[in-house]
């Protein structure tokens, strides 16, 4: 009988396969794993959502604030705010970051691990702005669940830090497509707002995991997008013009948006006062206009259909705009790509409006700069151009809108960093320099892990040694010497087994050792000797050298085990060795 055999499964050698720069089918493997992970979490996400909808709202629908009585609506977000004022914020401040700024935080400073409060706070705050009535998204949630969640697989698995920037990406790219249905655009976006970096062997498990996370979604959900989009076109090439100055508004518009969320004067009032603002400021303009609660994509979707009265268009651009940027100012942490969306949307079919009163035989419909509006002003918050076209291509299935798209995208894009001066909004607070993701020295390092380099060949000694026991050591054929200074000390100092060799062969130390069991001074031995400092055997070649820098050593032994006091040494890492990897590169 004929039988197949397959190779075992070895966690470890998978983690020591992932540590290298080469590791494209095991990150492709966590790529699907992850879209599956993210998936289910956005699928539970999204029915919390709607579990909140059938309860509060008439028609089952979470978006159906303007079918509410007046008086109920404009308590709902009083109430919301009372809710995380009094459940968040009598945590600690680090457990009130959310949202997509806590997921590169975390990438940046913490290697993307995710501390599990957050993430459990993500759930009901998440829910509690949407269904409370504040101008507020779900994508923001959803790409800090899906990146957590991933990256919490990895952390399980004890996979290198390498590997788990990818997870957030992977984690990322499913938490929007899985939102939006647009796989392409979640991919963009995780690598260009995330990573912010493009490499091969990151592109290709995003996109697994994008995939398989929209797919899991359309599963429960279907397969329709977010949103329907009628099919309209630019007509007449002198619409361009006006696109041009439609796309400078919108640019000043997410100028003005992001100077609005980072204002300092707001976040230094007392916590009091900016909840009591965001509540009575939404709760006021929802009496009269009830569409700048929740997401809004009920009233996108009626920008986009050129169905909206002028005065709700205004209301949108200009209350869900201020109340949007105040909510995020006064350090509620909301979502904020959707409510930006149904913005710039509205600001498009304003734009729309008055070009038809202008050239009446020539200006393209609302509906169809109210397109170009939305990928617009999400290319202009976020400075992340391919992303918002990808999301144009993909929601509107037109391939002819992505030329009059890029023109918008830029120019808005441009309006706001020229002319507001201002970057991206998540990476908006960095004033100097590139953004430590940005850095092409630290993105080199941070896509190995320290076992693809470290050299494992050595051997732990005492300070003080015989000749036999020198000799011993060296018949291990080590490349290096771990000096420890006193019994059960870590090892403080580095040796090259080859400086010891020689220094056995000198005459003078002969001559010194007439017996053998006549000591030698490891640190009286002629060499360099390297200051050492510890770092663990999951960190990535970016935390090795910043370690070495912080430290002010020359080289790092690398240990490995999860108990401290059972830890063992693997390897021993150099600067040079750093530094002849990312030359080779």
């Amino acid at each position: 009988m004929l039988r197949l055999s397959f190779p075992a499964f070895n966690l470890e050698s998978f983690r020591r396969k992932l540590a290298s720069v080469d590791a494209l089918p095991q990150l492709c493997v966590l790529g699907v794993v992850s879209g599956l992970l993210t998936g289910a979490v956005m699928v539970g996400f999204r029915l919390l959502l709607e579990l909140g909808g059938f309860i509060l709202m008439p028609g089952n629908d979470p978006e159906a604030f303007e079918a509410l009585s007046p008086l109920l609506r404009t308590a709902l977000p009083l109430l919301a705010v009372v809710l995380i004022g009094v459940f968040l914020w009598r945590q600690p401040a680090a457990a009130r970051k959310l949202g997509v700024g806590h997921v590169i935080e975390r990438l940046t400073h913490h290697q993307g691990r995710f501390p599990m409060r957050n993430w459990l706070n993500q759930w009901w705050v998440g829910v509690a702005s949407v269904l409370g009535g504040l101008s507020a998204g779900r994508e923001g949630p959803a790409i800090h669940l899906g990146a957590a969640a991933a990256s919490g697989l990895g952390q399980w698995l004890r996979l290198p830090h390498n590997s788990l920037r990818v997870l957030v990406a992977c984690g990322t790219a499913a938490g929007i497509s899985a939102s939006f249905n647009t796989p392409i655009a979640g991919v963009i976006f995780a690598m260009e707002v995330v990573m912010m970096e493009y490499t091969i062997a990151g592109f290709m498990p995003v996109i697994l995991a994008s995939t398989v996370g929209a797919l899991v979604a359309m599963l429960v959900f279907g397969s329709e997008p977010a949103f329907e989009v009628l099919s309209v076109s630019l007509g007449s090439l002198m619409n361009l013009p006006w696109i041009v100055v439609s796309a400078l508004f919108i640019g000043l518009l997410a100028g003005l948006f992001i100077r609005v969320a980072r204002s300092e004067r707001i976040a230094a009032l007392p916590v009091a006062i900016r909840l009591a603002m965001v509540g009575v400021a939404t709760a006021t303009v929802a009496w009269w206009y009830p569409d700048v609660q929740g997401i809004g994509y009920d009233s996108l979707a009626a920008s986009l259909a050129g169905s909206v009265t002028l005065d709700v268009l205004l209301a949108l651009v200009v209350a869900k705009l201020l109340l949007t940027a105040l909510t995020v100012a006064s350090g509620i942490p909301i979502g904020i790509i959707g409510p930006m969306l149904v913005v710039g949307a509205a600001a498009g079919a304003l734009a729309g409006l008055t070009g038809a009163w202008l050239t009446p035989g020539f200006a393209a419909e609302p509906g169809f700069y109210a397109m170009l509006g939305m990928a617009a002003m999400m290319g202009a918050v976020l400075q992340a151009p391919l992303a918002a076209l990808m999301a144009l291509l993909e929601l509107t299935q037109n391939p002819h809108i992505i030329l009059p798209g890029m023109l918008a995208v830029v120019v808005s894009g441009l309006t706001a960093r020229q002319l507001c001066r201002c970057d991206g909004f998540f990476i908006s607070v960095t004033r100097h320099g590139l953004h430590p993701l940005q850095q092409p020295l630290m993105q080199a390092l941070s896509r190995i892990s320290v076992p693809a380099v470290m050299e494992r060949s050595l051997a732990t000694t005492p300070r003080m040694v015989t000749r036999e026991q020198a000799r011993v050591l060296l018949d291990a054929k080590p490349q290096w010497i771990l000096i420890l200074r006193s019994t059960g000390d870590k090892p403080t100092l580095a040796l090259k087994a080859a400086d010891l060799a020689r220094a056995l062969m000198d005459e003078q130390i002969a001559e010194e050792a007439e017996t053998e069991d006549a000591l030698i001074d490891l640190l009286e031995v002629p060499g360099q000797r390297l200051e050492m400092a510890p770092i663990h055997l999951q960190a990535t070649l970016s935390e090795a050298f910043e370690r070495l820098n912080d430290q002010s050593v020359d080289a790092l032994y690398v240990e490995h085990g999860r108990r401290p006091k059972h830890q063992r040494i693997s390897g021993i890492i150099t600067r040079e060795a750093i530094e002849r990897y990312y030359s080779l590169r």
